[in-house]
């Protein structure tokens, strides 16, 4: 009996998957919930499992666009059984070898023939490589014509070996020309594809703008410095920004909650929970997993988020569920060295920080030019929402919790 295997559904959104990635091939024995393909849709990577033990059948390829519901290969009855039958071959192995020891092994035949082009000794060869001759070349005068040591340390390179360098350059394929116009066409991924539609989407229904502003980094910078280590003892994390900056999201939304809003339609949604969604580069694209409930979360307990959905995302094991929301969005372009720059909105979200690169400058304090290790921060936000006092307001506040960590614990 043959098992037809589908495209499951994954997503209500979802309506179509490629196949990734085939992982058993054709013809070959399978167990029940075993993994035999990838699946691959516009937010995540699915594995797709044998239903019944038996003989795949493969009726879909690698990169194929198929339908939720789609038949991607079928499952035939008996095939899981078939390797059971290979133990009669020792038996036959055996017999092999029996008669393979009866008769006698078969001795290369050496004549003078075999060093007719000379066989150098290896002490020969080593001498006749540092001079850079042919063995070719040299007339042996050992047994059967074999090059001896005598024969290497008498032998000179010809003379008229320099004349043979033209041909072995004109044998040489011409390297390729600077500047030459080589293209690639490679088809886009679905995650490709539904980034860059949404990414235009947003620019041509949203009215974006981006404010920016500054932060001094040394307070937390000698927080971290001072706690680090007992940090990662107690809670088995490493203290990183990203847990400082969601708690002061969290506690700026509480003055200005229409940058944790969205509209719908004619309506504008207010939340009373926060889900920070974390910007995470992955091997098939950008991905933003989701910190459920931030506002509730220790400094401790995002750090194992961010770790354990950035560890997700670049095995490519995300979930829909883990993507799927989303309040805000924390985006650090910081990390691969961006001085500043303008974050897009992750739609239907209203608005986006973007953190940058830490970087040393001299600054007025108190009178006074200091070196302080400063960070550009970029709030994109939609303008039908949010108003410039709201954002500008909103960024200030970020500002001011980063630059006084105490106030995250007062909440002042």
């Amino acid at each position: 009996m043959s098992l037809e295997i589908k495209v499951p559904p994954v997503g209500e959104s979802i309506t179509e998957v490629v196949l990734s990635r085939w992982v058993k091939n054709d013809g070959d024995a399978v167990e029940m919930d075993e993994v035999i393909a990838e699946l691959e849709s516009d937010k995540a990577t699915f594995e797709l499992t044998a239903e019944q033990a038996g003989t795949l059948k493969i009726v879909a390829s690698e990169g194929d666009t198929l339908a939720i519901g789609a038949v991607v290969c079928s499952i035939e009855d008996g095939g899981a059984a078939a390797p059971k039958a290979a133990p009669a071959a020792p038996a036959e192995e055996k017999a092999a070898v029996a008669a393979d020891k009866q008769a006698p092994a078969p001795v290369a035949e050496r004549t003078a023939d075999s060093y007719a082009t000379g066989t150098p000794s290896p002490a020969a060869g080593k001498i006749l490589a540092e001079k850079g001759v042919d063995a070719a070349a040299v007339k042996g005068s050992g047994v059967d014509g074999r090059i001896t040591k005598e024969d290497a340390l008498k032998a000179e390179k010809p003379a008229a070996a320099p004349a043979k360098a033209p041909e072995k350059a004109a044998s040489v394929p011409a390297p390729a020309v600077a500047g030459s116009r080589n293209e690639r066409r490679e088809k886009m991924s679905p995650l490709r594809k539904t980034v860059a539609k949404r990414l235009v989407a947003v620019k041509n229904e949203t009215a974006m703008l981006t404010t920016f502003n500054e932060v001094n980094m040394k307070p937390i910078m000698d927080l971290r410095g001072k706690y680090k280590d007992q940090f990662k003892e107690k809670y088995g994390v490493g203290l990183g920004f990203m847990s400082f900056f969601t708690k002061a999201v969290c506690e700026a939304m509480k003055d200005f909650p229409a940058v944790n809003a969205r509209i719908d339609g004619d309506a504008v949604i207010f939340n009373d929970f926060v889900d920070i969604s974390i910007a995470v580069s992955a091997p098939k694209g950008l991905v933003v997993p989701i910190i459920r409930n931030a506002e509730s979360l220790s400094l401790a307990q995002i750090e194992k988020s961010v770790i354990e959905l950035a560890t997700k995302a670049r095995d490519s094991k995300l979930t829909i569920e883990e993507m799927t929301g989303g309040t805000f969005t924390i985006t650090n372009g910081g990390v691969f060295g961006s001085m500043m720059s303008t974050p897009i909105i992750n739609a239907p979200q209203s608005a986006i920080l973007g953190m940058h690169n830490i970087i040393e400058r001299p600054i007025a304090e108190k009178g006074e030019v200091v070196v302080r290790p400063m960070m550009y921060l970029a709030l994109s936000y939609d303008h039908r929402i949010i108003d410039g006092r709201e954002s500008v307001g909103f960024l200030v506040r970020v500002k001011q919790l980063l630059e006084d960590p105490a106030r995250l614990l007062l909440g002042i």
